[in-house]
């Protein structure tokens, strides 16, 4: 069994309600011996945190960036069960993407994970008929049970009634389906804190240097922490490299003669300001293998996604000119131009998917999940998406119990159904939640009806301890952007229980601050002001 009774344990909330300093969580880092050291705190590294501490293994957790601050928040913001994989005959791998999009949205996640419609316009002379759009429709809606309703297919001036924005010309039909979305970064740091509440200890903005060993086996990772210059290091009998774009990065640390195990593909988003109201998501074909998204989000309009080979390096990928004009041509195939005017754009982000290596178009890769066992007994994972991330955490779970002579198997719980519909903080209805931040206020207090509502669907039960905040000292109930919902008692929240340590971890990735296109110098000065007053 593991040996660390005798170190101090130090929850995410200690009794005064805030995360551990920095200090005190390198400390905890490099004064014990973890079971598991997961490396990388994106979609994979989060949800792996998770199981393993459900499971009840002594977990570390570290980035070095922001929890989810390169690809995993800048994904299509979708949990979805994938329409086009029904096209390779992936039927049983739709099946599952369902049932998973499903527990989110019911059981897992309801404060975070929305319901929406989808409409797939069919024109003249497109890549895909009505009649085959209508049965591939049907047959989506069939493998989730019809939970969400039953696809079909509706005329031109009916989806345009709902969509006012979309182009009719030589359009025949508008098939209907039914998926849900997302705000990706809320998702990670909600799962970063049930980590965090089944006892991982986790820290951002620490990036590995070199990697420990133990007769040959790597048994741990030097670090330095980025916003002060501390060098630490982590000792543990199991290191995960969860790194997303660096994982043959981190590889090489093991062993320099690895050979490349990924490719990537970068896919761009652009977002706009809404012209006209968008009662139902679009998802417009491009050709025989590409669809391209126009989604109500985060009271914008996301347009997306790109899907080309990229070569540079990870940490400088970004859209381009060259990507947004191809967003927006794309876009233009179903969506009158008035409503997509460069003037619109409020920001624009690409991040990165990491494919198995090997030949062949990237838009025709499988977007599959490897797991490899490296030289150094290292595990690498990659590959993935949003909509199975528990899954994978699973997945991964029984590779650890099942590696030959694992030194984690007799201390682990079964796996089994573990954390398959555990709820992720805060989880409430958020109808609720919004009702009783209205209601339940102290006399002469007023919290805008639009705060209320933003707060319950991005923190569901948890909205409440913003509002604390808010009732204590008024100045944090103000709008930090009159022109966006949020209000100053998030950033102090971020601040002491969501890990924000920059400013951009604040605007871009606990708020939709920096989306909605609000992160004026005036605010960014505000936050970093606040973020200096950490206790």
């Amino acid at each position: 069994m593991s040996t660390l009774q005798s170190v101090p344990t130090l929850g995410t909330h200690p009794a005064n309600g805030r995360n551990p300093s920095r200090s005190e969580t390198r400390d905890l880092l490099s004064h014990a011996t973890y079971d598991l050291l997961v490396i990388g705190g994106g979609i994979l590294g989060t949800s792996v945190a998770w199981h393993a501490a459900q499971a009840g293994l002594r977990v570390a957790m570290v980035d070095a960036g922001d929890f989810a601050g390169a690809t995993s928040s800048a994904s299509s913001k979708l949990v979805h069960g994938g329409l086009r994989y029904l096209q390779t005959g992936a039927v049983k791998l739709v099946a599952e993407n369902h049932h998973e999009r499903r527990v989110l949205a019911k059981d897992v996640a309801p404060h975070l994970v929305n319901p929406l419609t989808f409409y797939l316009p069919v024109y003249k002379g497109g890549p895909v008929g009505a009649a085959k759009l209508g049965a591939g429709v049907f047959a989506y809606s069939a493998l989730s049970a019809f939970g969400d309703g039953v696809g079909k297919v509706i005329s031109p001036a009916k989806a345009q009634a709902a969509n006012p924005a979309l182009r009719t010309d030589n359009l025949k039909a508008v098939a209907v389906y039914y998926d849900h979305q997302m705000n990706d970064s809320r998702v990670a740091v909600m799962t970063v804190r049930a980590a965090a509440e089944s006892g991982a200890v986790v820290l951002n903005h620490a990036e590995v240097t070199g990697l420990r060993f133990t007769q040959g086996r790597v048994s741990g990772a030097e670090l330095k922490d980025r916003l002060d210059g501390t060098e630490f290091g982590v000792n543990a009998r199991v290191v995960l490299n969860a790194t997303g774009p660096w994982v043959d990065h981190l590889r090489a640390m093991e062993d320099k003669g690895a050979a490349p195990s990924i490719r990537l593909s970068k896919g761009a988003h652009i977002v706009l300001k809404r012209n006209s109201p968008w009662r139902a998501a679009m998802a417009t074909p491009i050709d025989k293998y590409r669809i391209t998204f126009a989604l109500p989000w985060e009271d914008q309009l996301l347009l997306g996604t790109t899907d080309e080979a990229y070569e540079g390096d990870p940490a400088e990928v970004r859209a381009t000119e060259s990507d947004i004009h191809q967003i927006l041509d794309e876009a233009a195939f179903s969506i009158r131009d008035a409503d997509l005017d460069r003037s619109l754009m409020t920001y624009a982000f690409a991040g990165l998917r990491v494919l198995p290596g090997g030949p062949g178009d990237v838009s025709q890769a499988k977007r599959e999940t490897v797991v490899t066992e490296g030289k150094g007994g290292m595990l690498s994972v990659a590959g993935g998406k949003w909509t199975t991330y528990r899954h994978i955490g699973r997945t991964v779970m029984d590779k650890l119990a099942k590696l030959p002579g694992s030194p984690l198997t007799e201390d682990m719980q079964p796996v089994g159904d573990l954390v398959r519909r555990v709820p992720l903080p805060g989880v409430a209805n958020p109808n609720a939640v919004a009702h009783r931040l209205l209601v339940d206020r102290e006399p002469g207090t007023r919290l805008d009806p639009l705060t209320a509502r933003h707060l319950a669907t991005h923190y569901g039960a948890l909205s409440f301890d913003i509002a604390r905040l808010a009732n204590e000292d008024p100045s944090l109930a103000e709008r930090i952007h009159p022109d966006g919902p949020e209000i100053w008692a998030q950033v102090v929240y971020a601040r002491d229980n969501e890990w924000a340590e920059t400013v951009d971890d604040v605007l871009r990735r606990r708020t939709t601050l920096t989306i909605r296109g609000l992160d004026t110098d005036e605010v960014r000065a505000k936050v970093e002001e606040l973020l200096a007053k950490r206790g």
